[in-house]
């Protein structure tokens, strides 16, 4: 449940009164509280009460866990992997029905998958969430040991895994849904969702089947299963995704939305036939670690006041560019998420959409039923819109309506994949956008690429060779007493010196200088030129500034600029 959904919840159940969830949910976005927190000091209730009125609404128990010991035996009941996964807590057997705590008890899946993976009856009951963690924390060993356990059951489970063609299709749906599989693809799931994850690959080869994660940019591989389990491991995420497990030949995308570690996660599968079976990518959208707030995107001043005046123009196209996963979407969705007022109506064309906003009517892109973003465009023009989200411009006809849209009063945001800023304009030109209506509607281009940053927990100083520096275009004398860093390597960072991604940003501002040269289709390195003795800062010069600040390394820099 969002916390807004909840502090309705409360409302429903005659705790609170509409104003008071106000209160409540002002003092959950102003201090950072939880639902429950802000309650109990808002003298609305107190703990237990909180966790009482949620059981009562659920129509079961509440259960103080202090007071309670749990038996060795009805811990056994829920394997390691599958307890941290689901934030769930076995408490006592009661007849055939397993009672469980959920650090979530809205969460509707978690006991149906539970019930699916350990082939019981299973009733939630509701106990504080920290108290479950806690618990769980202390009975149930480190993910690695969990690892190991659900590779030994699989071994064990190898004769039944082994796939007989002559068995078909029921063989395959069989074994995806075998609990030895099913706690395995989960446990691939929730590590991820651990190491923070954006890419989970499932790739199989001749020899063996890899499992690589792509974190801050950069993939590890896992230590590979057995390669027969290619087939029950991939059927396995397709059956979650409500996907045809019985079409291989063709490429297909799907969906999966799952609470994992409590923490709710969007899952975009895709899949492409290979060689040697289907190779599958899943992209992780975890909402609770992506921040939307444009000032915790770490821009510069310039560039972040800049963006201030550009988002409340009345008409207008601005451009984030920059190569895939650059952090393109997240910067627009920060700008729509600093204008989403009453007055104003939003709308968004994306493909597909990747987090769900409130208050903005988000509209999914389809090619494959004729829903193309022109398409989508031009009914958006019908729909009294004042800002416009175009999730990418790929074509003449898409960015000749965004430019109608912006010629008749709406702020367009859109992005295009070029190297930098200057690029951009040369990409519309190159489209067949005539250059008199790009210099007329074009406001900015903003460059950007997202670095790793050096993990803080072993970050070091160093002394880069003359080499290093001259790649990166500057001299010893330049730097004068300026400190390089790099990261050691620590158990943080699983030993790769990095932890976490930063932006770096140029910013190309259309003065009437370069609406002249849009105009005489001057080429993108005149433009850049003259943008840079106007004062714009390029993407390598912002680098050097993370470089100098200790966020990042000459080797990052050097690699994205």
């Amino acid at each position: 449940m969002t916390d807004k959904q909840l502090a309705e919840f409360f409302v429903e159940q005659r705790v609170l009164v509409p104003s008071q969830a106000e209160d409540v949910l002002s003092e959950v976005e102003l201090n950072g509280k939880t639902v429950a927190q802000a309650m109990i000091d808002g003298g609305f209730t107190d703990e237990p009460g909180f966790y009482q009125t949620i059981a009562d609404g659920l129509g079961t128990d509440f259960i103080d866990l202090t007071q309670r010991e749990i038996a060795p035996e009805i811990l056994r009941f829920i394997p390691s992997g599958l307890a941290r996964l689901h934030g769930a807590l076995p408490i006592e057997m009661s007849g055939t029905t397993l009672r469980i705590a959920l650090v979530d008890p809205f969460d509707p899946h978690a006991a149906e998958d539970l019930r699916f993976a350990l082939g019981k009856d299973i009733q939630v009951v509701v106990s504080p969430p920290d108290q479950i963690e806690e618990l769980i924390k202390q009975h149930y060993g480190s993910d690695t040991t969990s690892m190991d356990e659900v590779l030994k059951q699989l071994g064990e489970a190898g004769e039944l895994l082994q796939l007989r063609e002559r068995d078909g299709e029921a063989a395959v749906e069989a074994e995806a849904n075998a609990t030895p599989i099913i706690r395995f693809v989960d446990l691939i799931l929730y590590q991820a969702i651990q190491d923070r994850a954006s890419d989970i690959h499932f790739e199989p080869f001749e020899n063996e089947f890899k499992i690589r994660y792509r974190v801050d940019g950069a993939l590890y591989e896992m230590s590979p299963p057995p390669r027969h389990l290619a087939l029950p491991v991939i059927s396995r995420v397709k059956v979650m995704a409500n996907m045809n497990i019985a079409e291989r030949r063709l490429p297909q995308d799907g969906r999966i939305q799952k609470h994992i570690a409590g923490r709710s996660v969007d899952l975009r599968v895709s899949t492409l036939p290979t060689q040697f079976g289907e190779s599958l990518v899943l992209r992780v959208l975890d909402r609770s670690i992506v921040n939307l707030d444009l000032e915790a995107l770490g821009m510069p001043d310039y560039i972040y006041n800049f963006l201030l005046e550009i988002i409340e123009r009345p008409n207008g196209i601005f451009i984030a560019t920059g190569p895939t996963g650059s952090g393109k979407t997240t910067t627009l969705y920060s700008c729509l998420r600093k204008i989403n007022t009453i007055d104003s109506k939003l709308i968004t064309a994306e493909e597909p959409v990747e987090y769900d906003l409130e208050g903005i009517v988000q509209v999914p892109v389809n090619d494959g039923i004729g829903l193309t973003f022109a398409r989508v465009l031009r009914s958006f023009l019908r729909q009294d819109p004042d800002r416009i989200m175009i999730g990418e411009t790929r074509d003449l006809e898409t960015a000749q309506i965004a430019i109608q849209a912006s010629l008749t009063g709406h702020l367009v945001f859109t992005t295009l994949h070029t190297n930098d800023a200057p690029g951009a304009i040369t990409r519309l030109i190159d489209m067949g956008v005539e250059p008199f209506l790009i210099s007329s509607t074009l406001e900015a281009v903003l460059g950007q690429r997202l670095l790793r940053s050096i993990c803080r927990q072993c970050r070091a100083t160093y002394h880069p060779s003359d080499a290093l520096l001259a790649e990166l275009g500057i001299s010893r004398g330049e730097i004068g007493d300026k400190q390089f860093f790099y990261g050691k390597g620590c158990d943080a960072c699983n030993n790769t010196g990095y932890k976490g991604r930063k932006g770096i940003y140029e910013l190309l501002k259309i003065t009437d200088p370069l609406r002249e040269l849009i105009n005489e289709r001057a080429p993108t390195v005149t433009i850049k030129q003259k943008a840079i003795e106007l004062g714009m800062v390029t993407l390598r010069q912002d680098g050097l500034r993370s470089i100098f600040a200790g966020d990042t390394t000459i080797e990052e820099v050097l690699r994205y600029t």
